[in-house]
């Protein structure tokens, strides 16, 4: 039998009862210990899982040599110093979305895992859903063809968030998703951002990202705190079906349509040649997979787990996280440009 891996988990706020509860259920964890400032807070969480010990010293935590990883769920500003003095500890560490606050803090943490051999994972949650993982099975066996367009639409009425606008708060759900189906990562140079304020309260409340992709192909992202009905979705279309993502739809989540459009090209060489092509229209059937019932986060905790054990990079890994990051810092510098196209740093924290 494989030994049992130790965890605790930072923060016990919005999130953290949700790592606390799955790290207590897995079978590859023990959860050693709640930390959080507010220690009354910490013992609600450990009392709601059964009984743990609680800690209000993040260096008391960091020092036990039993303990092998840390789970992290404080607010994004919080992130760098965290990670940084538990990858320094010797810990490995699973850190909640965004990755860091800004992208050269983001960069610095993925820097110090990997040159200590420690796994640092990205808690994109939405990319351990039966859902998603089917998505990324699907493209990456070919299933849709090559990849034509990618619309994503995720909105709904508030949270209006204090401390960050809209992009911040929902758009990195969306870009993480892409990040894990796409083949070859969120793959992007540019992206263009616009937003939209009209109850005046400092931030983008209502946002759209258009990013060109590789081979020709777009992805576009609208996020809305304003809207009083409640949209996840995701339409990712290519050369030979197209697959649509309704998260809000438990009975069939995905659909695959054998619809679209058919492009004969004769010759490829102009622009005139293309607009000559025969086109034709393509109307097959409509498919909906069965997927498995599970908790994400149950698959998180495992994903975790099996990254260290075999001395890999997790699925979701702080690279991944650095690539959402760097996207979003992107979009903040489109918006304060008017919306127009905003290089994406793509340096890699090792090379610099």
């Amino acid at each position: 039998m494989t030994e049992r891996l130790s965890v605790a988990v930072v923060g016990a706020g919005y999130w953290g009862p949700n790592l606390a509860r799955n790290f207590r259920a897995s079978r590859d964890w023990d959860l050693a210990v709640i930390c959080d400032l507010d220690i009354e807070r910490a013992q609600s969480v450990a009392d709601g899982v059964g009984g743990v010990p609680v800690s209000a010293s993040l260096d008391d935590v960091l020092a036990d040599p039993l303990i092998d990883a840390i789970a992290i769920a404080t607010p994004a500003r919080t992130h760098h110093p965290i990670v940084m003095a538990a990858l320094k500890a010797g810990k490995h560490v699973i850190v909640e979305k965004p990755l860091a606050d800004e992208r050269t803090r983001g960069a610095e943490m993925v820097a110090e895992a990997q040159a200590r051999g420690l796994v640092l994972m990205a808690d994109h949650t939405y990319c351990y859903t039966p859902a998603v993982l089917k998505m990324r099975e699907l493209i990456a066996d070919g299933f849709l063809g090559d990849i034509l367009f990618v619309d994503s639409v995720r909105i709904n009425l508030g949270l209006i968030q204090p401390d960050v606008d809209v992009f911040w708060d929902l758009a990195p759900h969306d870009l993480s998703i892409m990040d894990f189906i796409l083949p070859g990562g969120l793959d992007v140079s540019t992206v263009a951002a616009h937003g939209a304020d009209p109850l005046s309260t400092g931030k983008s409340c209502i946002g759209y990202l258009s990013m060109p992709l590789p081979g020709g192909a777009i992805a576009h992202v609208h996020v809305n705190w304003l809207s009083p009905t409640k949209i996840r979705q995701m339409v990712i279309g290519g050369t030979k079906r197209t697959l649509v993502w309704d998260d809000l739809n438990p009975q069939q989540r995905i659909s695959v349509y054998d619809r679209g459009v058919d492009l004969q090209l004769q010759s490829k060489n102009t622009a005139v040649d293309a607009r000559a092509s025969n086109i034709s229209y393509r109307l097959g059937d409509t498919w909906s997979p069965a997927l498995p019932e599970h908790e994400a986060l149950a698959g998180v905790a495992t994903e975790f787990a099996a990254a260290i054990r075999e001395g890999r990079e997790a699925r979701t890994s702080g690279s991944s996280g650095l690539r959402v990051l760097s996207v979003l810092e992107a979009a903040a510098g489109s918006l304060r440009t008017g919306g127009a196209p905003y290089p994406i740093d793509v340096t890699d924290p090792i090379q610099g």
